[in-house]
């Protein structure tokens, strides 16, 4: 336990000494003080728990005193008993109480009354400074608490801010995403059906374009004639060039992807695009001579060029310049791109751009913005296709009034061997056929089968038709012999591709040509090295088809 001061005020020394050993075993601090001037130098020094005044001195009386001290802020409270042999009635305790005196001793004292009154005020000075030390800390913890609860009050706002920022950041990105899961479900939709009535196009082409071929070889020369046949034959052709945009988009065109170094292949059709352009339009560039090699069909990516770059022309009225860029992307995550190296192929145009409504449906087939008998529709919708069969993406990213980018993101060639598939169309010079030939034509479809047959005929050969795989199958099987198939793909029960197997094993050496609309041997299984002829074909293509299956027949025996 501290010991506490007790100041002793008296102005006869050998009172305050009978005072000091009275108090001695209390074990406080004994301050003496012989006058009032004296007394409050002593208050002013230190911290008084009790004060013992002798009520009658002689400069200054006890009850001045008292006020004087009672008039000081820090000793408001503190404990004041009066000492006195005199002045001792009721008005005069009243006067002391009035003064701040909290109790009185008289003289003679007693000195366990005195020890016991300075030690109850000696300890209540210890218990209220105590209390107000708790107080104090317990204010302190209140503040220190307050404040931690403040901060975490702050970080926990902090955290549902955060919170609610991610919360709106992954709604935003699922909206996204959900947009382009239903753009590219929209797409495919499209793009099915597309394919599908590309697929029966080609096949109304092909007849159109057969009969139309034998009918003018078969006519009287008449000008006039000759000129409405060549009319229809233009058109079926112009017909045949829509279908393979829309196969391009339908990703179902047939493509021989191979390494490309896209700085020469566009060094090779600026020109061409220079002239298709017109005046009016500048075409910059920014290739890098170092570009890696690109895995692509060439032929369809300079068809693809074309389509942007007219786009781009008509974008801007009045000219303006349209530049091209390349740069490798090392790809981690774009979109829909697997991780891997990429060239982006960037076509910009400075022409009037366009709205967010516009730009989000502009891949989509038949779909432009251009005036009637000024577009197909087919161009951008084609250039997605492309970029979609050969395992890229396109981006397109436009500002109304500003210009618009489409990007085209192609793979990386790395150390890739891509094998063309073999085709009908090739230009090697054909063996002459010591005779006519015996040839099964397979076809779902009458009107293609009988002009296969006619265009066939024509060249002196027999033909015999089949409706279906299961047909050809059953004809082989009844001891027909034949010489060669041809074989349309796309048929119910069994494929044309999945006959020519059953062809291949069954029959070894009877060679089979794949004719086919559309590509859809995702899985060859074997069948890589087959001839194929892409639908519609002509009568030239056909006899190259005949002549070349006939020729590695016979040098495969």
């Amino acid at each position: 336990m501290n010991p506490v001061n007790i100041l002793l005020v008296d102005d006869q020394p050998a009172k305050l000494l009978s005072y000091e050993v009275v108090l001695q075993e209390l074990g406080e601090n004994l301050i003496k003080a012989q006058s009032g001037r004296e007394a409050l130098e002593h208050l002013l020094r230190n911290d008084i728990a009790v004060i013992l005044v002798d009520v009658c001195m002689p400069e200054q009386d006890g009850f001045e005193l008292v006020s004087m001290i009672r008039e000081h802020p820090r000793y408001q409270h503190t404990a004041i008993i009066f000492v006195s042999a005199v002045m001792m009635a009721e008005p005069d305790r009243l006067r002391g109480y009035a003064a701040g005196a909290v109790d009185y001793v008289s003289v003679p004292i007693v000195p366990e009354v005195l020890r016991a009154k300075v030690r109850v005020f000696a300890d209540l000075y210890r218990k209220t400074r105590e209390l107000e030390r708790l107080n104090a800390d317990l204010e302190d913890r209140v503040r220190e608490r307050t404040a931690e609860l403040e901060a975490s009050s702050n970080q926990l706002r902090q955290l549902n801010e955060e919170l609610e920022e991610r919360i709106d950041q992954r709604t935003r990105e699922r909206e996204e995403a959900l947009a382009q899961l239903f753009e590219a479900q929209k797409l495919d939709t499209i793009g099915q059906l597309t394919g599908g009535v590309a697929h029966d196009f080609n096949n109304l082409l092909m007849a159109v374009l057969g009969s139309l071929n034998l009918l003018k070889k078969r006519l009287p020369i008449d000008e006039k004639s000759e000129r409405l046949i060549a009319n229809a034959i233009q058109a079926a052709e112009r017909g045949a060039a829509l279908t393979q945009r829309l196969l391009a988009f339908a990703r179902r065109q047939e493509l021989k992807p191979h390494a490309v170094d896209f700085a020469e292949l566009f060094e090779n059709i600026q020109d061409l695009l220079s002239k298709a352009l017109g005046p009016g339009v500048d075409i910059t560039k920014d290739i890098p001579p170092r570009l890696p090699q690109l895995l692509v069909d060439s032929n369809q990516l300079e068809l693809a060029l074309l389509n942007l770059f007219v786009n781009a022309r008509d974008a801007m009225i009045g000219g303006g310049t349209i530049m091209v860029s390349a740069e490798e992307k090392d790809v981690s995550r774009h979109g829909s791109l697997a991780a891997g190296r990429y060239v982006r192929i960037s076509v910009s145009d400075t022409g009037e751009g366009m709205d967010e409504a516009t730009v989000t449906r502009a891949a989509e087939p038949f779909f432009t913005t251009k005036g009637p008998g000024k577009g197909t529709g087919l161009g951008l919708s084609m250039v997605h296709g492309l970029a979609a069969q050969s395992g890229g993406i396109l981006d397109l990213s436009s500002v109304k009034g500003e210009g618009t980018t489409v990007s085209l993101w192609l793979p990386v060639a790395e150390n890739v061997a891509v094998a063309a598939s073999p085709e009908a169309t090739s230009q090697d010079a054909a063996p002459n056929l010591p005779q006519a030939l015996t040839v099964l034509v397979v076809d779902d479809d009458s009107l293609v089968s009988m002009g296969t047959s006619a265009m066939l005929e024509d060249l002196g050969h027999v033909a015999t038709e089949a409706s279906s795989a299961a047909a050809a199958l059953e004809i082989l099987g009844s001891g027909g012999k034949f010489d060669l198939v041809i074989t349309d793909h796309a048929m119910p029960g069994m494929t044309g591709a999945e006959l020519a197997r059953r062809i291949i094993a069954s029959y070894p050496g009877l060679p089979v040509i794949l004719a086919s609309g559309y590509v859809e041997l995702h899985e060859d299984h074997g069948l890589s090295d087959l001839l194929r002829m892409t639908k519609p074909f002509t009568q030239e293509q056909l006899q190259m088809a005949v002549h070349r299956a006939v020729a590695e027949r016979a040098t495969a025996a």
